[in-house]
């Protein structure tokens, strides 16, 4: 398939910018409470980031990290719905 190796990336971008604008919209509304949401979206991010480097490191795929971070915000997706 021609668009193998750019659509997961593709598509975390995807879904990443509409999780952002989820968290947004949340805080901008008052659904949450924003300082306990940013306080929670900065350690999602540096946690996922340290998850990521221990995998480059062990030797995994990149196709793999990109996997594990779609994972990651279809998670947050689901919790903000």
């Amino acid at each position: 398939m021609f668009f193998y190796p750019w659509y997961p990336a593709l598509m975390l971008a995807v879904e990443s910018r509409n999780v952002i604008d989820k968290r947004l919209w949340n805080i901008a509304t008052g659904r949450v409470d924003p300082a306990l949401e940013t306080r929670l979206m900065i350690s999602e991010k540096i946690d996922a980031a340290i998850a990521a480097a221990s995998m480059m490191y062990g030797g995994s795929k990149t196709t793999d990290v990109i996997d594990f971070y779609r994972r990651q915000v279809a998670s947050n997706a689901r919790r903000l719905a």
